[in-house]
């Protein structure tokens, strides 16, 4: 099995998803990416439980197949090189060869089959926010949110989806801050509190997009898709 990728692409798109990576995990297998080819299409993922984002990169295969690799590992190497074409050839004996002008790297994979399943939202409710002004939202709240394990409630974002208008709300129990917009309207009234984690997360990546974002949401999860991104998470 291997594939051709743009460097420079791969890395960007790499970058976005480390963001959702602990430091230290209690689970080897989330220390990793999830590599899932299918031809041209290549899925790349990563997880902490609570949050899993994917990003669709598109290759030069024929192939199909999947793997885990360390994360921390491949952006390092990721980053030693100029803009390029990457080939990387799934081998038999347990490792990923990277092929580059002037030479070739080795990474270690293991099998995928451990990596958490993503959620399929039932019954989900939708609305749909342009991604700047989704990223102003949170901007403008995230800031007020509280950070005590004991009252978990008030560590994430209030969402609150109403027929007219859409409201943001972050607290602390000291201060608190509601950001409302009226150009958000809704088909039907649904609220719930995003943590903290995910949100930073997308407000650095759609800071200054115009594209949509498509929101769907039920009593447990939400999840985001975007450009070429998908992050679902628990509420």
């Amino acid at each position: 099995m291997n594939f051709i990728v743009s460097s420079s692409y791969m890395s960007q798109k790499l970058q976005v998803l480390g963001g959702i990576i602990n430091n230290s995990n209690t689970l080897a297998i989330l220390d990793n990416f999830l590599f899932e080819l299918h031809a041209n299409e290549l899925i790349v993922s990563a997880s902490d439980l609570e949050s899993t984002i994917s990003a669709k990169i598109k290759v030069q295969s024929d192939a199909e197949g999947s793997f885990a690799i360390p994360a921390k590992t491949l952006l390092d190497t990721l980053k030693t090189f100029a803009e390029q074409p990457l080939t990387f050839t799934v081998k038999e004996n347990n490792t990923v060869e990277i092929s580059y002008q002037g030479g070739k790297s080795e990474l270690a994979y293991i099998n995928p089959e451990d990596f958490p399943n993503t959620t399929e939202l039932e019954d989900a409710s939708t609305s749909v926010i342009m991604a700047d002004t989704l990223a102003s939202a949170i901007n403008n709240t995230i800031f007020a949110t509280g950070n005590d394990s004991l009252r978990p409630v008030m560590n994430g974002v209030f969402f609150q989806f109403l027929e007219n208008d859409t409201r943001f709300v972050g607290t602390d129990a000291h201060k608190l801050v509601k950001y409302t917009r009226s150009d958000i309207k809704n088909e039907r009234p649904a609220e719930f509190i995003m943590p903290k984690k995910p949100l930073n997360l997308l407000k650095s990546v759609l800071a200054g997009s115009e594209e949509d974002v498509d929101v769907e949401y039920n009593e447990t999860n939400a999840k985001f898709t975007f450009e070429d991104f998908t992050l679902s998470c628990r509420l």
